[in-house]
């Protein structure tokens, strides 16, 4: 199911041009922003790294340091937290950068990897059952539970993988915006509902579309719920 890309891709986040009766339904890609927060947890490295300056100030002031003292001696500390944030945001901004989702009439394409750039090709036949999850920034995450004995690497997908999924690893659209809407679309993609008005069109490469060949083992349930962690 995967492919690594060392030629420039056809059609941006596909290693290869669709086959003829498959069109893109829909392409997008992480919020680097929500990626920071979710899946490099940001916000409680920031709280961790603000109890600790506080913590060492205080320890410096109950030693009988001044106040200029203490600000000494947290500043260093202080620097290193925030390039540490920093980097963490700069690697969230630059993996969701480097990733595009991308559904079609037949498969989903996970296109990921920032030093070496890869895909997974996921069709439907070999899909189980996916849900959503929807968050208060708007965005949301897709996982994708696969048909035994289909397997992905945790390690090479993270973070486009559930958490903590480690035995059963399932690949994820995640932080993703209007998931919901792209959650719809894909259900009637893997229940076949996508038929083209014209079959020898050539397909579009934008948009969300209604046009392509169902695939013939389009058949799997795609759950809507919002219980993925």
């Amino acid at each position: 199911m995967s492919h690594d890309d060392h030629a420039p891709e056809p059609i941006r986040g596909l290693p290869e041009l669709p086959p003829e009766g498959e069109h893109i339904l829909w392409q997008g890609v992480p919020l680097w922003g929500a990626l920071a927060r979710r899946a490099f947890h940001v916000r409680k490295v920031m709280i961790y790294l603000g109890i600790f300056l506080a913590a060492r100030g205080s320890y410096t002031l109950m030693q009988g340091g001044g106040f200029g003292a203490a600000l000494g001696d947290v500043a260093l500390f202080f620097t290193l937290s925030v390039t540490a944030v920093a980097l963490l945001y700069l690697l969230a901004w630059v993996m969701a950068r480097a990733t595009v989702y991308t559904i079609t009439n037949r498969r989903i394409v996970i296109r990921f990897g920032v030093a070496i750039q890869m895909s997974v090709n996921l069709p439907y036949r070999v899909i189980q059952s996916a849900s959503v999850k929807l968050h208060g920034d708007g965005t949301g995450d897709i996982p994708l539970a696969l048909e035994p004995p289909e397997r992905v690497s945790y390690m090479i997908m993270w973070p486009h993988v559930r958490p903590w999924r480690l035995l059963t690893p399932q690949p994820m659209l995640r932080c993703i915006p209007d998931a919901g809407r792209v959650a719809e679309l894909l259900g009637k993609a893997i229940q076949g509902e996508y038929v083209p008005a014209d079959p020898n069109a050539r397909p579009e490469l934008t948009g969300m579309l209604t046009g392509g060949t169902p695939g013939s083992n389009a058949t799997h349930q795609t759950s809507s719920s919002q219980t993925a962690p």
